[in-house]
This record gives C-alpha cells, sequence and structure tokens, in this order.
C-alpha cells in the first residue's frame, strides 16, 4: 500500500492524541498560561506593565510544558523501540520528521492561542485597579495574542526536533530546559557589552519578543524575535533530519 504524506500525518496524529501523557501534558500548559496570568493580573499594582503582559506571565513555564509535550512526540518511539516499525512503514523516514512537527506544532499552536486568549480575559476580570486594561480591539493586543501562540507551537516543533535528534526524550528535555531557561541567565553573567549585544537573540528572549504589546529597549521586534526563534528551530530540525536520514534507528 502507498504511503502518503496525509497518511503519515494522520498516523503520527493517531499515535499522538491516544497518549495519555498528550492531554496531562496540553492541560497543564494551558493551566500554566491561563493560571499565572490571572494571579500577576491581580496582584500586581505597579507600573510598566500592561495587562497584555501580565495575562502571559505564565507563557515561560508553558513554553518548557509545550517543549516536553514536542519532546515525548519525538523521542518516545526510541523509547519504546517502535520506531523500527515506523521507519519500515515509511523508509524515507523524513515524512516522519516532518509529520510529527506538524502535528505537535499545530496541536500546541491552537490549543495555547486559546489559552492566550483566555489569560488575557481572566486576566482583565481580575486586573488590579491601578493597572490600565486594554481591549482585544486596543493596538498590538491581537498581535501579541497570536504571537504568544505561534511562539509556543514553535517551541512544540523545537521539542520534536531535539528528541529526534538526541533520541532520548529526558536529553531532549534537559537541553530544552537548558535552552530557554538557563542559557538566557547565563548571558547575564557576561561582560555588559557582550551580554547587551547578544541577549535579545538568545532562545526565549526572542521568542517572548513576538507576545510583547510594545518594543523595550533592548529587545528585538516582535517579528523579527520570532524569526530569530524560527532559525533556531530550522537549525535543531535541519540536525534532527540529518540524523534520521544518516543513522540506523
Amino acid at each position: 500500500m502507498k504511503i502518503t504524506p496525509g497518511g503519515v500525518v494522520a498516523a503520527e496524529w493517531t499515535k499522538f492524541s491516544s497518549l495519555r501523557s498528550t492531554w496531562i501534558t496540553t492541560a497543564v500548559s494551558v493551566f500554566l498560561l491561563v493560571a499565572l496570568g490571572m494571579i500577576a493580573s491581580a496582584s500586581f499594582s505597579g507600573d510598566g506593565m500592561t495587562s497584555v503582559d501580565l495575562a502571559l506571565s505564565g507563557s515561560f513555564l508553558a513554553a518548557l510544558s509545550v517543549g516536553v509535550l514536542g519532546a515525548l512526540l519525538g523521542a518516545g518511539e526510541y523509547t519504546t523501540g517502535m520506531i523500527r516499525a515506523t521507519l519500515a512503514a515509511v523508509p524515507r523516514r523524513l515524512p516522519v520528521l516532518w509529520s510529527k512537527s506538524l502535528v505537535a506544532g499545530s496541536a500546541a499552536f491552537v490549543t495555547m492561542t486559546a489559552g492566550a486568549f483566555a489569560a488575557f480575559a481572566l486576566g482583565s476580570a481580575v486586573l488590579n485597579d491601578k493597572v490600565g486594561s486594554l481591549g482585544l480591539g486596543d493596538d498590538g493586543v491581537l498581535p501579541a495574542l497570536l504571537g504568544a501562540g505561534l511562539y509556543l507551537g514553535l517551541v512544540a516543533v523545537l521539542g520534536v526536533a531535539l528528541g529526534m535528534l538526541v533520541r532520548s526524550s529526558a536529553g531532549a528535555i534537559a537541553i530544552l530546559a537548558g535552552l530557554l531557561l538557563i542559557v538566557p541567565g547565563l548571558a547575564a553573567l557576561l561582560p555588559d557589552s557582550i551580554s547587551e549585544a547578544i541577549t535579545p537573540y538568545l532562545t526565549s528572549n526572542a521568542g517572548s519578543a513576538a507576545m510583547a504589546l510594545t518594543q523595550a529597549e533592548g529587545t528585538l521586534a516582535p517579528w523579527t524575535g520570532l524569526a530569530v526563534f524560527a532559525g533556531y528551530v530550522v537549525v535543531a530540525l535541519a540536525a534532527a533530519a540529518y540524523r534520521l536520514k544518516t543513522t540506523d534507528a
């Protein structure tokens, strides 16, 4: 029977949706985004942040969670040994990587965009009176919420790429956590001239620029930041594709 691209995508969706860990991790990701956004909105009483910034306060932990989701999809079959059956059914191999990436990225984009809108709506409802509220029709609000969904969707794809590159869920998650959380922190220890030059281009800093309502000094413009983060994802996918084509399962 001929294997079609749509068939490979459908098979990967079946694997993805049939795992209990998929639904648990997705629920945790949405919960982190919405709950932390509400807490930040209700408790913040200073200045310098908008209601959108507060609503998306949980995006950093949500990014780690959706990245874990992608890593589990990418590396899970290597852990169980099922990858041999998958590659026997799809001998060209690369469609497996593209399909896993499409499934994880699309699922994360849809759920996390919905989570971003929910965090904004619920956060606005409990917003501290001292913080000015914004509506969906205000300049930059919709692009920021959609940017959050796009960024988090790309994080899930990055997780898939790392999972298929290192072929270990634990290893992929460790690398992902390092890229998103540890490396940006370590950059602050560098001399100021170097830190200021490279910090905007680091993974989570570049990605988070996509959901910023306004461009702060020393940060990238929203779509520039998203493009930079997408570049990291492309590099990881290229490395995973090379290993998938050139080494045994």
